[in-house]
């Protein structure tokens, strides 16, 4: 896991900028030599109580980051830490003689050194919007005197997370290692409004799993100033209520175009890296072929490569990876090498999937693809191995990270994901409420024919069309805080909807301000009351938009990104970076763009991509091309459930989501069993509260420390065993 930390604090003198290499005023009265010296190392900590010019000597302020690269010192000191490549760090100052105006972005950026300093020079006076429009996912951090910026991203991918310490605040792109700063206790009301809320940050708000630690909107960007703190989002901000004139489709995808573009080739530009040293090759292997071998041994190739799953959104991203001028190349040679497209193979069920296999091999035909087909059995079904890494937050990821690595295993050290092309091209249902608030109902002829389509039943089609126009209706005319009231009175009553089947029930449960997720139904009375309480109090504050589509749209892209930021980790192989351009900035600022009226059309998504490619010169593509690509099935996940059944309910014999009041687990055990035996359960809900029972295990059993330095021996979050819920005070979830 790669992160960034640094600290403000009003203690800090500005004085002290001597630390800084060469700008030191030199040796004085009162000063160590070397510090300030010209010439003298960097120095950084939570301060120096080393130097003898400092107020105060105690531990607590020689904390450091375990083993991290400083990137600036005192008095506001910034780290990196992890396995950064060195072309992932970039600092830059303004003007040598000004030391304190300077910018560092930390992962993959499109800016020019030149395009840096412009943006600095505007952040400098207070303009933060220039610092997330380039190509790219990164984050950047700009120092302007004892002024610090921190920003996070439009989607959520790279966020933000801060607390105060010690007279100041600190800062981080990882929360784990600020709640192993302050030794934070679990947040037992943040987790149980995951389980029963994911899709609402209403309900989550801007907490974290770790008391104390907060995580700032999407959107937004922390300052900071000698401690203090304040969050301001840097996007500008539309009419609540009415929309601004809608764009023309034909610019508004060419948008898209070049985002897509610009994003695929900043990753293209950048150095190549090979692998650290794999074991090496035992050799030939029956039924194995190099790719499969090399994933066996847990390496990535040199190069850069994509997922080709069959699906729109990956085959675009291959292909213009492919396509675009300069092939993408390994580290021995740019020229010539064609692109690894990576496509898997379950072997366990085979069915339903074909359409999906022919497409892909298709579109490998293309002579600049080089395709391998990972195929696996058993071994990989989802629930196959739960051990693994510590992730930085729980996610549903966890139940399938040995399934994805295994297939990212044989992929390429740049490996591109079409993750988070749904949610920033698709229309969320609730769209249709804001196109009757605009009084555009036309619009809603086509999707609501292509739901009653769906229906199963001929005489169910044609209610379908007044049911879903009724549901928007109603929408439409509920405003945000009687909608948000009326959720928390569900989850009071214990009024919780059934799993959805099929589009049209999935559509018509999603047209409202906020539902329950599919876990919520094994949760406690109190877990389910404290959920109610946090929706109450999110009722009475004024929300960042009153039309629920586009609101809605936001939260479940930003729920995406969470869990993508927690498959990273989960499923991370050593020196492979995975790149999900769908999830940058200007990707999604470009998509935000789009007309309503094409987004709710059946279609739409596969439409965009096929113009996208079109303008790219690629304009011959497999029969069904844009069809709807599947996760994992359900039959692949019962089969999981059924061979790890015995290890699941073990692990559900005194789960911690029971000590923690959440869950009783007798109700889960026996959903596990309705769910192996084949009886219609939650499926998504189940892999929510193993993935987090795996978390809390997996954090418990954790013994080590993010920092060195500190006054105890071992300062790490949740020092205690798990607090059960009716313990802990009613919590508020904080204005976001």
């Amino acid at each position: 896991m790669r992160w960034l930390v640094g600290w403000s604090s009003i203690a800090a003198s500005f004085g002290t900028a001597g630390r800084v290499f060469g700008q030191g005023p030199g040796p004085g009265p009162g000063r160590s030599p070397g510090y300030g010296d010209a010439g003298a190392p960097l120095r950084g900590g939570l301060a120096d109580a080393a130097h003898p010019a400092d107020p105060a000597e105690d531990a607590e302020r020689t904390v450091q980051p375990v083993g991290a690269q400083l990137l600036w010192g005192d008095p506001d000191p910034l780290w990196a830490v992890g396995d950064w490549r060195p072309d992932e760090i970039r600092t830059l100052t303004a003007d040598p003689a000004d030391p304190f105006t300077r910018i560092a972005v930390l992962g993959r950026c499109g800016a020019t050194d030149d395009e840096l300093r412009r943006a600095l020079f505007a952040a400098r006076g207070g303009a933060l919007r220039h610092l997330t429009q380039w190509p790219g996912s990164h984050t950047a951090v700009v120092q302007a005197g004892r002024r610090i910026t921190v920003l996070g991203d439009l989607a959520g991918a790279r966020p933000v997370f801060y607390t105060p310490w010690a007279g100041g605040t600190a800062y981080a792109t990882a929360a784990l290692p600020l709640a192993d700063l302050i030794e934070a206790q679990l947040d037992v009301g943040h987790l149980a409004a995951l389980l029963a809320c994911p899709d609402s940050p209403e309900a989550l708000g801007d907490g974290t799993p770790y008391a104390g630690v907060r995580r700032i909107p999407p959107g937004h960007a922390l300052i900071l100033r000698e401690g203090s703190r304040e969050i301001t989002g840097y996007e500008p901000v539309a009419s609540l209520a009415s929309a601004a004139p809608e764009a023309e489709a034909g610019p508004a995808v060419e948008g898209v175009r070049e985002a897509l573009v610009d994003a695929v080739r900043a990753r293209l530009t950048a150095p190549r890296h090979a692998p650290d040293a794999m074991p090496p090759d035992p050799g030939p292997v029956p039924g194995m072929g190099p790719a499969d071998r090399r994933a066996a041994r847990g390496a990535p190739v040199p190069g850069v490569g994509a997922d080709l799953s069959g699906g729109s959104a990956s085959a675009t991203l291959a292909l213009l990876a492919a396509g675009l001028p300069g092939a993408p190349g390994t580290v021995l040679s740019h020229a010539g090498e064609r692109l690894l497209a990576v496509t898997f193979n379950d072997l366990a069920t085979p069915l339903g999937r074909e359409a999906e296999l022919e497409r892909a091999r298709a579109i490998a035909a293309d002579p600049r693809l080089r395709h391998v087909v990972v195929a696996a059995a058993g071994e990989a079904l989802p629930y196959a191995e739960l051990d693994g890494p510590l992730t930085d937050e729980p996610g549903p990821s966890l139940v399938f990270a040995a399934r994805e690595r295994r297939r990212l295993a044989a992929g390429s050290a740049d490996h591109f994901t079409g993750h988070g092309a749904r949610q920033v091209l698709d229309a969320h249902p609730a769209r249709m409420a804001d196109l009757l608030m605009d009084r555009r109902r036309r619009h809603l002829l086509r999707p609501v024919a292509a739901l009653a389509r769906s229906a199963p039943a001929q005489g169910q089609s044609l209610l379908v069309p007044f049911s879903v126009y009724a549901a928007a209706r109603r929408l439409a005319r509920t405003s945000y805080r009687a909608g948000m009231e009326s959720a928390a009175a569900r989850l009071r009553d214990g009024n919780l909807p059934g799993p959805a089947a099929g589009p049209v029930a999935a559509s018509l449960a999603a047209l409202t301000w906020s539902r329950p997720g599919p876990a919520a139904g094994w949760l406690t009375g109190e877990a389910l009351a404290e959920v109610a309480i946090r929706l109450t109090a999110a009722a009475g504050r004024p929300p960042l938009s009153l039309r629920p589509g586009e609101a809605r749209a936001r939260s479940l892209l930003a729920r995406h990104a969470a869990d993508h930021r927690v498959f990273e980790q989960a499923v991370e192989v050593r020196s492979q970076r995975l790149h999900a351009p769908f999830l940058d900035n200007q990707v999604v600022r470009a998509a935000r763009a789009l007309p309503e009226s094409l987004r709710v059309q059946p279609g739409a998504r596969a439409a965009i991509l096929r113009s996208v490619l079109s303008s790219a010169g690629v304009r011959e593509l497999p029969p069904g091309w844009g069809a709807p690509a599947h996760a994992p099935n359900e039959t692949a996940v019962r089969l999981g459930l059924r061979a790890a059944l015995t290890g699941l309910l073990s692990l559900f014999t005194t789960p911690l989501l029971a000590d923690a009041g959440l869950i009783e687990a007798r109700a889960v055990r026996q959903a596990l069993l309705d769910a192996a035996d084949g009886h219609p359960v939650p499926l998504d809900g189940l892999a929510e509260l193993v993935s987090m029972e795996l978390w809390l295990h997996r954090l418990l059993a954790r013994r080590g420390t993010c920092w060195t330095g500190t006054s105890t021996p071992r300062r790490r979050a949740v020092p205690s065993p798990v607090p059960p819920l009716a313990r802990l005070a009613p919590s508020r979830s904080p204005s976001p």
